[in-house]
């Protein structure tokens, strides 16, 4: 196993990141089974591990709790807030608030005494980001986590969080963890860049798309519906939607690539996210001990330049074949008055 240092923090992951989100109701219940696919994870090297107090609502938290034990010293161990836990106002975001509550939350179901990286699961444009940076900085005085960052943000709200935290005298975010993937090459547009220019760490999730670079999709072939990534997100996959055929076609063109260096589609997208300069560790998320054990062979696969330049041509830098984040979409877009002007302005105007 490869390791790296998580940006400037002198704290050192490996470059594969255990992602802990299919443990639990959305994903694997079985909690013994989880806690073994966990061991075996830190058995083969890796000491990351990343969850959220969303996943599972919470019960992904209390499995990895569980399984730490005795392990924890040796785990650097990642978790986020922002998504709503439970109903009713002030039950997320950003807010001193809520971050204060949640993090004690957190705290509990870990069971443990600290976090090693809490981080802003997405932007929440109801908050200002220096009630959000003063609050994270507050929770590594209380040595309640040792180090924050951001998931999924945009790169002007990266950029705009570090000139208020230099202008306020306050500490940034020193990670960021956005989608990457050879269908959604978006992020190499700004966000890499400007986590480079900062010396933010990277760690990137769904490097297989979510499910779909699996291996078991590509063009001219029936799509099974019934998986399990399938199920849950049906309209990433149905050949019906438009784009989907052209997703499709991509992974074969991909698969192709794959078996011509003696290799298989999850260990090629697992490989490509960490040959970026940018990128300190891809979070790889299994939900049982097959598909760890598949993306562990993976581990040590390195990408020549020949095999990059053909990936490139199927699909080129910058682009997204597909909505990477489907399943959030900013207030600006959901809530209508931010698009808006009142009637009344409109008409004087």
């Amino acid at each position: 196993m490869r390791y790296r240092v998580l940006g400037g923090t002198g704290i050192e992951v490996s470059v594969h990141c255990l992602g802990a989100m299919m443990f639990g109701s959305v994903g694997n219940p079985d909690h013994d089974d989880c806690a073994r696919v966990i061991h075996r994870a830190l058995d083969e090297g890796i000491n990351f591990v990343d969850t959220a107090d969303m996943y599972s609502a919470g019960e992904s938290e209390e499995i990895v709790g569980k399984a730490l034990k005795g392990r924890r010293d040796d785990v650097v161990l990642a978790t986020k807030v922002h998504f709503p836990m439970g109903d009713g106002p002030n039950r997320g975001g950003n807010s001193r608030r809520w971050i204060v509550h949640e993090v004690e939350e957190s705290l509990r179901r870990l069971d443990t005494d600290w976090i090693d990286l809490y981080q802003v699961h997405r932007p929440d444009h109801r908050t200002d980001i220096e009630e959000t940076l003063a609050t994270l900085g507050d929770l590594v005085t209380a040595g309640k986590i040792r180090a924050f960052g951001c998931s999924t943000f945009p790169a002007e709200e990266i950029v705009e969080s570090h000139v208020v935290a230099e202008r306020r005298g306050l500490p940034r975010f020193r990670t960021e963890q956005p989608p990457y993937s050879l269908l959604a090459r978006g992020v190499e547009t700004s966000v890499l860049p400007v986590c480079r220019r900062y010396g933010m760490g990277v760690l990137t999730w769904s490097p297989l798309a979510s499910g779909f670079l699996s291996g078991r999709y590509r063009a001219g072939h029936d799509v099974d519906m019934s998986g399990n990534r399938a199920a849950l997100t049906p309209h990433r996959f149905d050949p019906s939607i438009p784009g989907n055929l052209t997703k499709l076609q991509a992974a074969s063109d991909l698969i192709e690539v794959a078996e011509s260096i003696g290799t298989t589609l999850p260990e090629l997208a697992v490989a490509f996210t960490v040959a970026h300069p940018a990128v300190t560790s891809v979070i790889i998320g299994p939900r049982t001990m097959d598909q760890l054990e598949g993306l562990l062979k993976g581990a040590a696969l390195t990408l020549d330049d020949e095999t990059l330049d053909r990936v490139d041509a199927i699909v080129p830098p910058g682009t997204n074949l597909y909505h990477p984040d489907g399943a959030w979409r900013p207030r600006s877009l959901e809530d209508p008055t931010q698009r808006r002007r009142p009637l009344t302005d409109r008409a004087a105007s």
